[in-house]
């Protein structure tokens, strides 16, 4: 009989990040490529555990064609070398992919349906960018449903600015230079680098070279360069490619255990999972998804926001971040929050991105065992946002 266990987050890997199009490291990289030197990096790093035992295989994207395409779980678990008794399906929750990985397969784990699990998100944003092929129900538009630009993710972030006054461009300029000055600071600290799955790449000209970290890090940013963007979203608008994540190409994954596994194969955990939830708002207004996800996050789980030690935010924009903060009265600079930057400055390759959060609050809960609580969370294309809560396994109660 199935029996309720735990959920840990066993550990995670990813891909570096790569600038989207042409000029980008990824572009004669196959998408599935992505995800298969992710999944056998996890293995490798982690020898003890069986590729048979593996029970699923949750792989997110958001435009599901292509080389993205064709029930990416399953296909990219046969060329990753796992025996073809391990399953696998493909999952689309647009910017949350990786995220509703995670917790699918989690929910299946805390249920006693798998004891192993692999979860995890692509995003070749150079081969299919965001709606490629996509052909919306006119119904959205003719009944009013959504506004026509309500998929314009830009757009959705200038309404926060006009929604929010408080939310300027300055305290967004600022934030924006501060996630690439703690990118790089953390880079220059060897923080991210543990995590990242070096990947063979071929340029224009046929030669080969290493992907090795992110590409589209510009530590060089200073405020006086930010106040000189263009806003293109909106004439005198507010949110600039300085204040906005960067279109990405790259791919990240995790492994799932429940107690029993864990047991059997003396794994060491980095995060057990507390709670997760996903919630609704307005399409126009998506940039607000985080705050009623983390909201009904902390009720499942019995917590308050001051619980939470440690935050990885998704920089979708910089605004929907202060946004974020603002609600919960926390401030912009506030340490716990991305103290090793974000995707403005790493990337946001769509699906993939909910478990890079993941990824980085897992090593940083093993740098501070003083807190006991962390949280990941994002906001969603068409107006959702989702969150989940982790428990450090590291924590001995102890202030520091």
């Amino acid at each position: 009989m199935a029996e309720i266990s735990d959920v840990f987050f066993v550990d995670g890997m990813r891909t570096p990040f790569g600038r989207a199009g042409e000029k980008g490291m990824y572009w004669n990289t196959r998408a599935d490529d992505l995800v298969v030197k992710a999944i056998i990096a996890v293995l490798e790093r982690n020898p003890a555990i069986p590729k048979d035992r593996i029970d699923e295989v949750a792989v997110a994207a958001t435009t599901q064609q292509g080389d993205q395409g064709l029930t990416l779980g399953r296909t990219t678990a046969i060329l990753a070398g796992l025996p073809q008794s391990v399953p696998g399906f493909a999952i689309d929750r647009m910017c949350a992919g990786a995220m509703t990985s995670v917790t699918t397969l989690g929910s299946g784990i805390g249920f006693g349906a798998y004891d192993l699990a692999l979860a995890g998100g692509v995003e070749h944003m150079g081969r299919h960018p965001l709606g490629a092929g996509a052909d919306p129900n006119p119904r959205f538009l003719t009944e009013k449903l959504v506004s026509p630009d309500a998929l314009d993710m830009g757009v959705t972030a200038e309404r926060l600015h006009d929604r929010f006054p408080a939310l300027t461009k300055e305290r967004a300029d600022r934030f924006g230079m501060r996630s690439q000055h703690r990118t790089q600071a953390a880079y220059e600290a060897g923080k991210l680098q543990p995590d990242l799955v070096p990947v063979a790449v071929k340029d224009a000209s046929g030669a080969w070279g290493i992907a090795s970290d992110d590409e589209g890090r510009r530590p060089e940013t200073t405020m006086e360069g930010l106040a000189s963007l263009r806003t293109p979203f909106r004439a005198h608008g507010r949110v600039t490619a300085g204040t906005a994540s960067p279109l990405t190409d790259g791919a990240t994954m995790s492994l799932l255990a429940g107690a029993a596994a864990a047991k059997e194969f003396d794994l060491k955990p980095k995060m057990r999972m507390v709670s997760f939830a996903f919630s609704g708002v307005e399409p126009e207004v998506m940039g607000l998804g985080p705050v009623p996800a983390t909201e009904k996050a902390l009720r499942k789980a019995g917590l308050r926001i001051g619980d939470i030690g440690l935050f990885e935010i998704n920089e979708a924009f910089a605004v929907q971040v202060l946004a974020f903060l603002e609600h919960f009265g926390i401030a912009d600079d506030d340490a716990r929050v991305n103290q090793w930057g974000g995707a403005i400055a790493i990337g946001h390759p769509l699906a993939a991105s909910g478990v890079r959060l993941m990824i980085q609050l897992a090593a940083q809960f093993a740098e501070r065992p003083d807190v006991r609580y962390g949280l990941t969370t994002m906001c969603v294309g068409l107006g959702q946002g989702g969150s989940v809560i982790w428990e450090n396994p590291h924590y001995d109660g102890k202030k520091r």
